[in-house]
């Protein structure tokens, strides 16, 4: 069976380091890998429960504010309590939507790439860019391993 991959990077484009997983999203998608797809948006919403469930492995990406260099990488699972505010939804929520009203919950991966300014300007900063470039390097070196055997299972750790 192969298996598919969905993409999640949220951040906002305008305000430095915080884009950086949303450019990840758009990176990826560009590669065009099989079995891949890629969404990109400036946070989380409970309708991402809905594309999340369609698929069989899910990467959430968004910058860290205080994580460590260059990036982290974490196996996540669902919630045990669906919280959420107007302006953030955890992706362990949204895994938890998935598996309670989707009934499908797919392997799930979250990356914090580590950020340093999140003022309202655009672009990244120079030490925010590198660890973008070290993460986007171990992501696609991962997933095309992964697209030469679909029926593989992906492990980021």
């Amino acid at each position: 069976m192969t298996h598919t991959v969905v993409i999640i990077g949220y951040g906002n484009p305008g305000r430095q380091d915080d884009a950086m997983g949303f450019l990840m999203a758009e990176g990826i998608e560009a590669l065009g890998l099989p079995c891949v797809t890629s969404e990109a948006d400036l946070q989380l919403q409970i309708e991402d429960a809905a594309t999340i469930s369609e698929h069989d492995i899910a990467l959430f990406i968004d910058a860290s504010i205080n994580g460590p260099e260059p990036f982290s990488v974490s196996q996540i699972s669902p919630s045990q309590e669906i919280t959420f505010t107007s302006h953030s939804v955890s992706p362990e929520t949204i895994l938890a939507i998935c598996e309670e009203h989707m009934k499908h919950t797919p392997q799930a991966w979250l990356v914090g790439i580590r950020g340093y300014s999140f003022e309202l300007e655009e672009g990244l900063t120079p030490g925010a860019l590198e660890n973008f470039e070290a993460a986007f390097s171990f992501i696609t070196q991962k997933l095309t391993a992964w697209a030469a055997n679909p029926t593989a299972r992906i492990e980021l750790e």
